[in-house]
């Protein structure tokens, strides 16, 4: 039952690590708009970094990637004590990334996870890990399209880890985890071919204007008599 048990709740600790939407949390801390209310709506480092604060997007990419990093890293230092080897690591950084795309505490409204899984990469395989950055690092560069970089590292870790490494469980989260990121990227993927998705760095459209606003009266508040005329009584000839 150990066998079980210590790798499940070792998973669940993963998942609720992952739950903390961090580009939320940080947003709040700083006094931004909540990232789910602008641009893609998407509570992640790239929707933030378009409210225009680089600190805070900064900050959730960190963050983001070592809630997925950490707990793995965990697993890996002191896991063989409790029976926990590099499938357990591999479930546990599978959690952290179930936990970001459906987070427990923010009624399961998450990111796409690409900070996530680029964490819990490097934690499981170090080399893996930048040689998947690098591979986002260049797409990203060419092309300026964040959602771009993320499907095409995604897409290769697997093969990477596949070639260089050879089969095992890691391979199969990295499977899971790359399917999963080409699901939450559906809309991206469809802007993408359309030519409208939003560069790095390019920040959000200004927000619409609140409904039933109208037009003020130049001269006071409230709104504009319909079929008002500004004539106004000019002076009289020899005042």
């Amino acid at each position: 039952m150990q066998d079980t048990l210590f790798p499940l709740l070792a998973a669940l600790g993963g998942y609720l690590i992952g739950s903390l939407s961090f580009a939320v949390i940080i947003s709040r801390a700083m006094g931004l708009s909540d990232p789910r209310s602008y641009g893609s709506g998407n509570p992640g480092a790239t929707n933030v970094l378009r409210s225009g604060n680089k600190a805070a997007a900064i900050l959730t990419l960190v963050f983001d990637a070592l809630k997925g990093y950490v707990p793995v890293l965990l697993v890996t230092l002191f896991g063989a004590r409790f029976g926990l080897g590099e499938g357990t690591a591999a479930l546990v950084g599978l959690g952290a990334f179930l936990g970001h795309l459906w987070p427990v505490f923010f009624r399961f409204e998450g990111g796409k996870g690409v900070a996530t899984a680029a964490g819990v990469i490097l934690a499981l395989n170090p080399l893996l890990g930048l040689a998947t950055l690098a591979t986002w690092l260049i797409i990203a560069y060419f092309s300026r399209y964040s959602s771009l970089a993320a499907l095409t590292a995604a897409g290769f870790a697997p093969f990477y880890e596949m070639l260089i490494w050879g089969t095992g469980p890691i391979v199969g989260v990295l499977v899971l985890m790359a399917l999963l990121l080409v699901w939450r990227h559906e809309a991206n993927i469809k802007k993408l071919l359309n030519g409208t998705e939003s560069k790095i760095g390019q920040k959000a459209a200004a927000a619409a204007a609140p409904a039933g606003s109208s037009k003020k009266h130049p001269h006071g508040q409230g709104p504009k008599p319909h079929g008002h005329s500004h004539h106004h009584p000019s002076k009289k000839k020899g005042s």
